[in-house]
């Protein structure tokens, strides 16, 4: 007998549609007509084991007892679903063969080997599960993979790594929070300071952009703007381009803050004439924005219709388990493979027919037309979110899932229609020994845009007045410039001065907190650490991202105003108290890759936890050196219990 063990309920009903019907269900499974077996877990359904475990003292959280670090790791079930557990138990003992149907990430992987692990399973049938890969839950696709079923063995080095994680994200949570909770509490905050190796540089990067707010001074800069005539009376603008002389009157920006010489130019331009020194003309072409990662649709999602990056992957779940229309949700890749272009042109068939703003998208399209999209190369576990080939007139959406499902639909679309092409134009003009330059872009072929095309909305409101910079620098960006040769005279009819202020950073949004995250690369200095964050996206994962953020407002370290995202007072004084390596992505830079080595077997289980458990011991100790004074006073409360701190599961954050 086979036993299929999926990771949730929804997957395990979609690989029995697959599979010898009739079938009856069962407490816990599905029982097959040839007489195998599908049954699940419910997310992760084992847990690590809380410190009191190892010994009960640790119950007690005091400083003594730092660092915790088990010899013997643990795992305990999770309460709530102790009975699907049972239901495990009983039928891998009477399984033949098993054959693992996690999703198709490294924390898919770890969740269904820790339980065979943990149930005890014999070694010989371990050596022979299966593994069973499903990105697409439509009986098709199910069926598909069925026929292409692997040795699980092959997949062991992705669930070390994420072993490696998890146990590495309980000691740094564990360890640190008791520690730096216990220094809180000497300081009068008798609450939980909860630290993790994630949410700590977020809450970081959204603390210091409020300092960098805070001690914001705008300043005045200049720009020079010379309006130009040719003979045949055909007028444009260029724009003054400051000469090495001019560095001193100029900020690190290389704009220029002294008026008088900004002044000096416009005067000296003015009624003067002048010649075309250079002309370059460039035919260009724009490809397709790629399908979506689940990071980029929850950036687009909070830029289109401010929703958090929390309710994107809920809904997306639904779309993936409860309807069957996208593809697996919480991908980090934006490619196809190759094999599955040919699928196009039925799933474009099926988006036409649907009484949707998108069907127009899909009788535009030419399913021959291949993007840079399909690319074997790039695809990693799972490729890209992609409408299926069912079809939405058969379920019920709510408002959301309609929206996400809509972007879904219009990215992949986009894939068959043509490139964007344009002419770009820059000139080069030389008035009174200076350079100024003018740009003009002219559209010859809209292809992909024309899906992006946001329609033009009426109304009677009046329109506030843009000051006169932005008048000005609208009317250079958007200007169509006559044709021009090299040597042509012209006529400067005047100069303008365009007076300009500085801007403070903007405070984070959903959708740029995100993209922090997902490029924190830029936030880093260190040009080695740079690399690493870049090679492995960002900070924490597409699975992650969204229960990080979500957690630091429900442990009210971040607050919202409006669309912004600003940290508490209790955020920002965390981070002051902290050691700053805690508050910067470079330790999870240097976890990620480390993690990646181990799931491509050129690393150990071992090379993150030793350096992690000696790191760990040196901020235990700075611990007691730190300023905790800024922390507000909360009065202990002696019938609260206090907050258990949970390292992070599959969904959640650390």
């Amino acid at each position: 007998m086979k036993l299929y063990i999926a990771e949730k309920p929804s997957l395990g009903r979609a690989i029995a549609a697959a599979l010898p019907q009739p079938q009856k269900n069962r407490q816990g499974y599905i029982e097959l007509a040839n007489g195998d077996l599908v049954s699940w877990c419910i997310g992760h359904i084992l847990e690590q084991a809380d410190p009191e475990h190892y010994d009960a003292a640790f119950k007690k959280w005091q400083m003594a007892h730092l660092p915790i670090v088990p010899e013997q790791w643990q795992l305990k079930p999770k309460t709530q679903t102790r009975s699907q557990l049972t239901v495990l138990r009983k039928l891998v003992k009477q399984a033949d063969e098993i054959i693992h149907a996690g999703d198709p990430d490294r924390e898919g992987q770890l969740l269904v080997d820790e339980v065979i692990d943990y149930l005890n399973v014999p070694a010989r049938k371990q050596q022979n599960v299966k593994r069973l890969l499903v990105s697409d839950l439509n009986r098709a696709a199910v069926a598909k993979s069925l026929n292409n079923l692997q040795s699980n063995r092959l997949f062991m080095p992705l669930s070390i790594s994420a072993l490696a994680r998890s146990r590495a994200d309980w000691l740094y949570g564990i360890n640190l929070t008791r520690a730096y909770t216990l220094q809180g509490q000497k300081a009068g905050f008798n609450s939980v300071l909860s630290v993790g190796r994630v949410q700590t540089p977020v809450l970081g990067l959204v603390v210091r952009r409020q300092q960098e707010i805070d001690n914001f001074v705008a300043k005045n800069f200049y720009e020079v703007h010379a309006h130009l005539q040719t003979e045949q009376q055909a007028q444009f603008i260029a724009k003054w381009q400051p000469s090495e002389a001019c560095q001193p009157y100029m900020d690190a920006e290389s704009r220029v803050v002294n008026r008088a010489l900004a002044e000096n130019v416009v005067s000296r331009i003015n009624n003067q004439s002048a010649y075309v020194s250079a002309v370059e003309e460039q035919a260009k072409s724009q490809a397709a924005p790629l399908p979506y990662s689940l990071s980029a649709l929850q950036i687009d999602a909070a830029k289109l219709y401010a929703f958090n990056a929390k309710l994107v992957l809920d809904a997306c779940q639904s779309l993936y388990e409860k309807h069957q229309l996208i593809t697996y949700p919480r991908s980090d890749c934006r490619y196809l493979p190759s094999a599955h272009h040919g699928e196009g042109k039925g799933i474009i068939a099926m988006l036409a027919g649907m009484d949707e703003s998108y069907a127009a998208f899909a009788h535009g399209a030419n399913s021959q037309l291949k993007s840079k999209a399909w690319n074997d190369a790039k695809v990693t576990a799972h490729h890209a979110i992609i409408p299926t080939a069912k079809s939405a007139a058969t379920v019920s959406l709510n408002s959301f899932e309609k929206k996400l499902y809509f972007l879904i639909v219009r990215q992949y679309l986009a894939q068959f229609y043509p490139a964007y092409q344009y002419d770009q134009c820059r000139v080069e003009i030389v008035i009174a020994g200076g350079k100024f330059f003018a740009n003009a872009k002219t559209e010859k072929v809209q292809g992909w845009k024309a899906l992006f095309q946001r329609a033009n909305k009426k109304t009677d409101q009046p329109v506030s007045r843009a000051s006169s910079a932005e008048c000005a620098n609208e009317q250079l960006s958007k200007q169509r410039l006559p044709k021009l040769v090299v040597g042509e005279p012209l006529l400067c009819l005047y100069g303008e001065l365009i007076t300009r202020l500085t801007q403070a950073p903007k405070p984070f949004t959903d959708a740029s907190l995100l993209s922090a995250m997902t490029g924190i690369a830029k936030f880093v200095s260190d040009s080695k650490i740079k690399k690493l964050l870049r090679e492995n996206d960002g900070l924490g994962t597409e699975a992650t991202r969204a229960g990080i953020i979500d957690l630091l407002f429900k442990r009210d370290y971040l607050q919202r105003q409006g669309k912004n995202i600003h940290a508490s007072a209790i955020g920002c004084a965390l981070i002051e108290a902290l050691p700053i390596a805690a508050t910067l992505p470079d330790m999870t830079a240097h976890w990620e890759a480390t993690l990646t080595k181990i799931s491509e077997k050129k690393s150990r289980y071992q090379d993150l936890i030793g350096p992690l458990t000696a790191t760990i011991e040196q901020m235990i100790e700075q611990a007691g050196q730190q300023s905790f004074a800024q922390l507000p006073k909360v009065p202990f409360k002696r019938k609260s219990k206090a907050k258990k701190y949970r390292p992070r599961k599959k969904a959640a954050a650390s």
